[in-house]
């Protein structure tokens, strides 16, 4: 295997510090790169490798580089038409993009190489490819609810795990997840729509993410959780998508079921 270059957006932030911390443990990766907000680039030299805010003046010093981007979703998408353009593979685990978000992404990776997931985690995927099984087994009799935990610094509400899970859900069970999800309940809102899918969110101290999945039945209940305990879990599927993008074909938008088979 071959050096995989990496560029950081957003080098200071919790998932961004992560990730140079794992490059630099990693002889299989270098940091090519690294990015930050404007007036937030004092002090990027220390990193010794390309630094400053503006990447489409970075990434034509870094060519085939391979850009990871965890910031905002606009931040994100401003990201792939810039990396696209300069022919940079781009890896993107941002959360909370909205549906014109995802679609400028996606239009963005006809162009080029662009892979987006909105949880890195190989655990979490591999949980989406075996809950449509449950979800045929069991069937109407089950409501479905889907419960996340989240850090007190989170932006987005629902994550984009959980609105992941229940689009998962909804899909196995031939619904329409935007007319059956239930983000929040309050006051007297009458008994359970039997097809509902029910997304709540809880925030607080420094958790890293925790989601759990639950089958209500008569007489029994099924509960499926995955919990992330450092953001290394993260970062490390980010890393694998970045070393495994630049030998795909560019025009698609590549995603951890693609790369995980």
């Amino acid at each position: 295997m071959s050096v995989c270059d990496v560029v950081i957006m957003g080098a200071r932030g919790r998932m961004g510090s992560t990730l140079i911390q794992l490059v630099r443990a990693n002889p299989d990766y270098r940091l090519a790169a690294v990015v930050e907000r404007p007036g937030n680039e004092a002090g990027l030299s220390e990193y010794g490798c390309v630094a400053g805010s503006d990447l489409a003046a970075v990434l034509p010093q870094v060519p085939g580089a391979v850009v990871i981007d965890f910031t905002s979703p606009a931040c994100s998408v401003a990201t792939a038409k810039i990396a696209v353009a300069a022919g940079n593979p781009l890896v993107v685990g941002t959360t909370g993009l909205d549906k014109d978000q995802l679609a400028a992404v996606a239009q963005a990776a006809t162009a080029g190489r662009v892979f987006f997931a909105p949880n890195m985690s190989v655990g979490i995927n591999v949980l989406l490819s075996v809950l449509p099984a449950l979800v045929k087994r069991l069937g109407d009799a089950y409501n479905m609810e889907v419960m996340e935990i989240h850090h007190n610094r989170k932006a987005d509400s629902p994550s984009g795990t959980a609105i992941k899970i229940g689009q998962c859900l909804a899909e196995a069970a031939g619904r329409d997840f935007d007319a059956v999800k239930k983000c929040c309940r309050e006051g007297i809102i009458g008994p359970r729509p039997a097809k509902e899918i029910g997304i709540q969110a809880l925030r607080g101290g420094d958790v890293v993410g925790d989601h759990t999945v639950y089958f209500f039945g008569p007489g029994e209940r099924i509960e499926v959780t995955h919990r992330a305990h450092s953001r290394d879990t993260l970062a490390q599927g980010a890393l694998r998508a970045a070393a495994w993008l630049p030998g795909q074909k560019p025009g698609r938008l590549y995603g951890m079921p693609d790369m995980l088979g």
